[in-house]
């Protein structure tokens, strides 16, 4: 919905309003996907960070999704591209339903189900969505459809009728009319020339920099499980991908310039891009704030000292949760190059092998079925004790039950205590699992020992637990930012 309406002049703005203004005529990023101006004189939103000449103040209304900007009636700005804008998200239900739209669940999936996902009645959800966007959640679903459709034809090409698909449309025909009917132009018409996609489709996904991309993958680097993902000497982050029944792989890689990661995706994998390009997201904590979370960081002095070492540190999370969590047991009472050991000998003993282009990624990780019915002694044959084994088969049967869908509505605190009830799981197992997998900001592994060494002032001792805990509340609401900026420190150590 719209932000405080623009009057006439600049001096008649609501607050809000002169500071989104004053944004918009200095490109601030801090802003991007914030919210969106729409220029009444010439029938278009951008984003802040738009290069375009800046509209006068009396020219300007904003909005606060895309959505609510194509619902008064603006098209989106074709050299700024408002698809690529990282989203702005909050923790709040609203923002959980938009993005399982985002990630295409009303494509194939009715309201009803949907609302049933997130333990709403069809009615609630039409309310919380229009108090929060203004939209009605088939008009969210259609604008993101759109703009994703804008976004595979600027970047990639696709036949029309599989983009069509991709983006969640039923049908070439329905496609062509909404999308002539909202923009006024013909898709074709906005085509552009793009790369040879004959080793995959390549995408763009910004951020709000800076971005401390080394950092990233230096962790991802010592956490990847052999045989399903990598990173490359190029400084590329490679994994095998199984979805919805399709298989492939991806790789992602940074463009600093721009302030974008490049997306390149297996052609087998195109009927599932929105869904993919969701989980990547997460994956690579995009829609991080990085001037929010420093600004309350911060005022601790070790905080701000190993935020000034790693600007736009970002929490790495997971493609997908099963395989973070099998990962997180794996890690109990063991080195992290022993972890990464065991989990490749899991992933090339019981995954499935797929052909890729990259030597170091060969299989895709096992199914919770498989690992739920598989004999403890064959799993305790990869090099753990058997209750370990049973740890897995135990985890593996908590996912086929829905056990690691997080509800919307669920705090952090319950979904820890949903976690401990898999018998040989932890607090710091649970507590690892809502970091990175769950991507709760706020979950806080105390009981690492690493954590309590690096968070000690004195050198070679380590605090309590208690005493980590009690120092960290001054963290909160970014403890998970704060975990890896201590990490990051034991690291450069």
């Amino acid at each position: 919905m719209p932000c405080e309406s623009a009057s006439n002049s600049a001096p008649n703005f609501s607050q809000r309003d002169q500071a989104y203004y004053r944004a918009v005529l200095s490109k601030d990023s801090r802003f991007d996907g914030v919210f969106f101006t729409g220029v009444t004189t010439t029938g278009i939103y951008c984003r802040p960070v738009c290069s375009a000449k800046k509209p006068r103040a009396s020219s300007c209304v904003f909005y606060s999704s895309a959505a609510a900007a194509e619902a008064a009636g603006f098209r989106p700005c074709l050299r700024c591209r408002p698809e690529l804008a990282p989203y702005a998200l909050q923790q709040n239900l609203a923002f959980g339903v938009w993005q399982k739209i985002v990630a295409g669940a009303l494509n194939e999936g009715s309201i009803e189900q949907l609302s049933e996902q997130v333990g709403l009645s069809s009615r609630q959800l039409r309310r919380v969505l229009l108090q929060e966007f203004g939209v009605t959640p088939v008009e969210l679903a259609q604008t993101q459809r759109l703009l994703f459709a804008k976004k595979l034809l600027q970047e990639t090409r696709l036949p029309m009728a599989e983009l069509a698909y991709a983006a969640g449309f039923g049908s070439l025909r329905r496609f062509n009319a909404l999308f002539e009917q909202r923009y006024q132009m013909t898709p074709s018409s906005i085509r552009r020339a793009s790369r040879d996609e004959s080793e995959g489709l390549v995408l763009r996904l910004a951020y709000r920099p800076p971005y401390a991309w080394d950092a990233l993958l230096a962790y991802l680097k010592g956490r990847a499980m052999p045989g399903l993902e990598a990173v490359l000497e190029s400084g590329a982050y490679v994994r095998s991908v199984q979805m919805n029944g399709k298989s492939g792989w991806i790789q992602v890689s940074h463009l600093p310039e721009s302030g974008q990661l490049a997306l390149q995706v297996a052609p087998g994998l195109s009927s599932v891009l929105m869904p993919l390009l969701a989980k990547v997201r997460t994956q690579f904590d995009l829609e991080a704030n990085p001037s929010v979370i420093q600004s309350h960081l911060e005022s601790d002095a070790l905080m701000a000292a190993q935020m000034a070492r790693n600007p736009g540190l970002r929490v790495p999370g997971a493609f997908d949760s099963f395989e973070l969590a099998i990962r997180a047991v794996l890690g109990q009472q063991v080195s992290v190059a022993g972890a990464t050991t065991v989990s490749g000998r899991l992933v090339q003993r019981f995954g499935e092998k797929i052909e890729t282009p990259f030597a170091s990624v060969s299989h895709h990780f096992p199914s919770p079925a498989l690992l739920a019915q598989l004999p403890l002694e064959e799993i305790a044959s990869i090099g753990v004790p058997k209750t370990r084994a049973a740890t897995i088969q135990n985890l593996a049967r908590f996912t086929l039950e829905g056990g690691l869908q997080a509800p919307l509505q669920s705090s952090q605190e319950q979904m820890v205590v949903h976690l401990k009830t898999v018998v040989g799981i932890g607090e710091w197992t649970a507590q690892y699992i809502a970091l990175r997998a769950l991507r709760y900001p706020d979950a806080f592994p105390g009981g690492d020992l690493g954590l309590q060494k690096a968070a000690a002032i004195a050198p070679e001792t380590r605090l309590t637990e208690k005493q980590l805990l009690a120092r960290a509340q001054a963290w909160s609401p970014w403890r998970s930012y704060a975990a890896l900026l201590l990490w990051q420190s034991l690291s450069e150590e």
